[in-house]
């Protein structure tokens, strides 16, 4: 529900309420929101209750830090086989179609996937789980940008272009598109939070 954008950042999450709507126990719950908070999706305030983690500005920094290593990373060292580029160029197509129509919450589901897909490149299930998670704090401080239906749509055509490059197999041209819009984006969340 968080990493659907189901739950806003700073929603207090009501035991009662999210067992009876999820089916399951509040002792359940309890171990799920320990694990939630690990990850950095939720805040345990004691005698407050749990809260969907609100980002800042540390939080997009972190963030923007570990995705800058992991993907580009990724675009420098993983597999880009045949498959990986059709699916790519898949969530590309997806973003830009979402764009052309203005579903802003599709430009970001594709736009998210396209992050995720190069990193599937790596082989690596940790990396990937890694990935997962970052996507999902991702999702919170993408909230920031709510009144700003364009932003989602920079970054599908920034993608685009990176993708293009990849295509020619200049891994370090490509990686260097893609620093550069993971830090326009960062600097754009930074400027919206601050």
């Amino acid at each position: 529900m968080i990493s659907d954008g189901a739950l806003r950042p700073g929603a207090k999450l009501s035991e009662q309420t999210v067992a009876g709507e999820l089916g399951v126990s509040r002792n359940t719950l309890r171990e799920s929101f320990t694990t939630l908070a690990a990850e950095g999706l939720v805040d345990r305030i004691p005698h407050r209750g749990v809260f969907v983690m609100d980002p800042g500005t540390e939080d997009v920094r972190d963030l923007y830090a570990a995705r800058g290593i992991l993907e580009t990373g990724a675009v420098l060292w993983g597999e880009l086989d045949e498959a990986l580029l059709a699916r790519l160029q898949d969530t590309v197509s997806e973003a830009l179609a979402a764009r052309d129509s203005g579903n802003v919450a599709g430009m970001g589901n594709a736009n998210q996937r396209f992050h995720r897909e190069l990193v599937t490149g790596c082989g690596s299930t940790s990396l990937l789980t890694e990935m997962d998670r970052i996507l999902a704090r991702m999702r919170l401080v993408f909230h920031l940008m709510t009144e700003d239906p364009r932003f989602h749509a920079r970054y599908a055509v920034r993608n685009a272009e990176v993708l293009d490059v990849l295509q020619t197999g200049d891994r370090e041209r490509a990686a260097s598109l893609l620093r550069e819009s993971l830090v326009a984006a960062r600097e754009e969340l930074l400027a919206h939070v601050g």
